[in-house]
């Protein structure tokens, strides 16, 4: 399983509209492009940067899928989010296998 993170810290100020966003629109249309079988949300509780820390996670079976995606979207979908939260927020992504789960 390779799960690509994209971990946003944002100020307290903007959480709740960028949560409905992208619930209800990024999210929504990232998952719509087929190359994800499924995403999590996740608040960070221990962040050691100010304001609010949020972690979204897609999930797929296989780095390819990951690799399409971000050769094919991935700007797309960042020029949209910069769009509308312009230096109101900072990402940095991650790519992971999982090794092990119970």
């Amino acid at each position: 399983m390779i799960v690509y993170n994209e971990t946003y810290v944002m100020d307290e100020a903007i959480k709740d509209e960028w949560l409905t966003w992208m619930q209800t629109e990024q999210i929504p249309a990232i998952m719509k492009t087929g190359w994800f079988n499924s995403y999590k949300i996740l608040s960070v509780l221990d962040s050691p940067n100010e304001g609010v820390t949020y972690c979204v996670q897609f999930i797929t079976d296989k780095e390819g899928n990951y690799t399409y995606f971000r050769n094919k979207h991935s700007n797309w979908f960042h020029q949209l989010h910069n769009q509308k939260f312009e230096n109101r927020f900072v990402l940095f992504n991650t790519l992971m296998q999982l090794i092990d789960e119970k």
